[in-house]
């Protein structure tokens, strides 16, 4: 009896390690997770990712760096099914090259957001670095659209507290995303579309493309658009979703 206690205390020593590993390692993925994933703060900047909300509405969110064959097909399908309220996020640099797409999306009824200016990580800019790469996309769409931006999408996605502050000084606010569709692997129209309709939920932001580097997003989209209307959800505005998102605040650190 003495020895089956011995291995039972072994074994429940070893489990004990287990359940310790993995609190451990889910602690970290939520600090990881608060450092991006977060809506608004009374104290500081916003960085806005998901509703809390107890409506089926979701937001399609596009980005746009380079090329000019994606963008059109891409409209042309959001326009057959009905869906008028996508933001596309812009690099302004590629702004310049194609001011006439950039026209059409807005003219479409789509929000444009800046993407930056260079696409460079902004994590690696010094704040004066970060402020003037804002403050010029800002300016270069601007003039294309008559308007400034008010929402930002870092180049690739990164930002920190003191990218959150910068963006803010500028009147910005920082818009991620919770459904990330990795379009721009071209995995094949069917593993896209897996890959967003069974995980999306209510008050999703969800990340595509529409530059010329994605190849099957179009082809997907439409796919993507109605089993998520088969599901009960419709399509809102980053702007609606942040305005009546019942989010909990938290800050960055």
């Amino acid at each position: 009896m003495r020895f089956v206690w011995v291995v039972h205390a072994k074994r429940l020593k070893q489990a004990s390690l287990i359940v310790i590993a993995a609190l451990f390692t889910a602690g970290l993925l939520y600090v990881e997770r608060s450092h991006i994933m977060v809506f608004s703060t009374e104290d500081g900047p916003q960085a806005f990712y998901k509703a809390e909300t107890d409506d089926q509405v979701i937001a399609l969110t596009f980005n746009i760096s380079w090329g000019e064959t994606r963008v059109k097909p891409i409209l042309d399908i959001l326009e057959q099914k009905q869906v008028d309220h996508a933001t596309f996020f812009v690099s302004a640099s590629w702004a310049e090259k194609y001011p006439d797409l950039v026209k059409e999306i807005k003219d479409r009824g789509h929000s444009i957001g800046s993407h930056g200016y260079q696409y460079k990580d902004y994590t690696n800019w010094d704040d004066e670095q970060v402020r003037k790469d804002i403050v010029r996309s800002g300016n270069v769409l601007n003039e294309i659209i008559g308007e400034k931006p008010t929402l930002l999408r870092p180049p690739n996605g990164a930002f920190d507290r003191r990218v959150l502050d910068v963006a803010e000084g500028q009147g910005y606010s920082i818009v991620h995303w919770s459904i990330d569709s990795k379009d721009y692997q071209n995995p094949g129209v069917e593993k896209i579309v897996e890959t967003v309709v069974p995980h999306t939920e209510s008050g999703d932001v969800l990340l595509f493309h529409a530059s010329d580097s994605v190849k099957q997003t179009h082809k997907a989209l439409p796919i993507i658009i109605d089993q998520l209307r088969d599901k009960g959800f419709t399509f809102s505005s980053i702007e609606d979703l942040m305005a009546n998102t019942k989010s909990t605040n938290e800050e960055i650190h």
